[in-house]
């Protein structure tokens, strides 16, 4: 995939208790229209998860034997787990012209920056650790040893958000989606998101 692509891809990475689905559900939610990159991965369902729209769940095999055939454009092991984009399902998006979101961890969206370095970048910060460890705390889905985990990846996560072109705290969550909305509607009002459109206006102009 290259520059050529005339879709927009948006990238949005956060801290797993973030908030970042809830923010990507209702942004799909507010502004119709846009593909969702449903990822590959070998955890099992969380509740209320359906195989084929939040993910494609797959065993630990199964991926393997995928990544080995160049299935994902990214693919990353996160918390002990695998997970894909598929390859061939973000290209036909892309080059369609419909604007994809990508909704993937920092290792993966940092090999998307290789194949996708026209991306819009986003990364959501918790306010705190405190926050965070709230957050995850009240989520009920994962033990202590889990926890303790996924806040240590965290930090490492959040060492590399300078990487981003965008970065979003959510302190509150209507605040973070309105800056969050902010950037994907400052993005389709870009030039390059809009060729044509000068020359249209200029070709009904008249001295």
């Amino acid at each position: 995939m290259t520059s050529s692509l005339l879709g927009q891809a948006y990238i949005i990475c956060a801290p797993s208790g973030t908030g970042k689905s809830t923010l990507i559900k209702r942004l799909l939610s507010d502004l119709p229209g846009f593909a969702f990159s449903v990822s590959c991965t070998t955890r099992a369902p969380r509740a209320g998860e359906v195989n084929g729209r939040d993910y494609h769940f797959v065993t630990r095999a199964e991926f393997e034997r995928m990544r080995g055939l160049g299935h994902f454009a990214e693919w990353a092991e996160v918390h002990g787990n695998f997970y894909g984009t598929p390859l061939a399902e973000a290209r036909a998006i892309l080059e369609s012209g419909r604007d994809i979101i990508f909704d993937i961890d920092v290792q993966g969206a940092l090999q998307l920056k290789q194949t996708i370095p026209d991306g819009c970048f986003i990364f959501l910060l918790p306010p705190s650790r405190q926050a965070l460890v709230e957050r995850l705390s009240r989520r009920a889905s994962d033990g202590p040893e889990v926890i303790a985990r996924r806040l240590a990846n965290a930090r490492n996560e959040i060492r590399q958000a300078p990487e981003f072109q965008y970065l979003i705290v959510n302190a509150d969550l209507d605040q973070a989606y309105a800056e969050l909305r902010a950037v994907v509607v400052a993005q389709k009002l870009a030039p390059e998101r809009n060729p044509g459109l000068v020359d249209s206006i200029l070709a009904g102009w008249s001295d």
